[in-house]
């Protein structure tokens, strides 16, 4: 049996079906429900009238407190791993004749599948009853790496990679390259989704840059606790000159950008 051939024709026959693409869809209007809640919440902290975590254990808690929660809950679980199964069955499928090309491709959606899978875990978590704190994790993970021989430098060269995938948000929002994935319509619409796209794709990779950033100080200043998650990268925000409305306008991106992935479910090529 040739096993490559075997896997892209699993990965089709899954893209093909009807229930698993609408399941896939489903899992951008959770992303984008989450991002939506991300944003308020960091809003809200800017202004200084906001409790809670402005990252998704924040965004899955206030679901977990809502009526219906633990359902809703389920419901993301469920959206959000079949959107990562969608993008390994994408690298799978992946075709194109440049092979650098090709491969860049797959580590791309290979990538956005474990982001995928990290958040469904974390609301698999929720819905089991439990929580989960994304600055926790971050700097229990910095403590353990700093603990192994090189963890410096293994650390910054996390730090690095983490900055690398905000830069490339911020580029793929400026060049609107996002639209390559998209089959948008015509009018005030397309202009209305491309202009969330932007602004959207911008915020949040100033957003992932910074929490890239904490990892690198953590590193070079042997301090663990430096480290931290979406919601420390946005706090950190708060500290900067004009760190109040950095943070809003940031925090009003990532809502958008909540906005431009409920678009997305309905337009994205799949």
């Amino acid at each position: 049996m040739n096993v490559p051939t075997s896997a892209a024709g699993t990965a089709r026959a899954a893209q093909s079906s009807t229930a698993f693409r609408i399941l896939a869809r489903v899992g951008y209007v959770v992303l984008g429900i989450l991002h939506l809640l991300i944003g308020v919440i960091a809003v809200s902290l800017a202004t200084g009238g906001g409790r809670g975590s402005a990252d998704q254990g924040g965004a899955l808690s206030q679901i977990q407190q809502s009526p219906a929660g633990t359902a809703l809950l389920w419901i993301i679980v469920l959206g959000l791993f079949a959107l990562a199964i969608w993008q390994i069955a994408e690298a799978v499928v992946e075709s194109d004749a440049d092979a650098k090309k090709k491969w860049a491709h797959r580590v791309k959606f290979a990538g956005t599948a474990v982001a995928y899978i990290a958040i469904g875990a974390t609301a698999l978590v929720y819905a089991l009853g439990g929580r989960s704190e994304s600055s926790d994790s971050s700097q229990s993970f910095s403590a353990r790496l700093l603990a192994v021989p090189a963890g410096v430098v293994l650390l910054v060269l996390v730090g690095l990679v983490v900055v690398a995938v905000g830069v490339a948000f911020i580029v793929r929002g400026v060049t609107r390259a996002f639209t390559k994935n998209l089959s948008l319509p015509g009018g005030a619409a397309r202009s209305g989704i491309i202009a969330f796209g932007v602004a959207g794709y911008i915020a949040k990779g100033i957003a992932v840059a910074v929490a890239g950033v904490l990892f690198v100080i953590a590193a070079l200043t042997h301090d663990p606790e430096a480290a931290g998650g979406l919601d420390s990268a946005l706090r950190s925000l708060a500290g900067l000159p004009f760190g109040v409305f950095i943070l809003c306008v940031v925090g009003a991106g990532l809502a958008v950008y909540g906005l431009f992935c409920v678009a997305r479910a309905r337009y994205a090529r799949m």
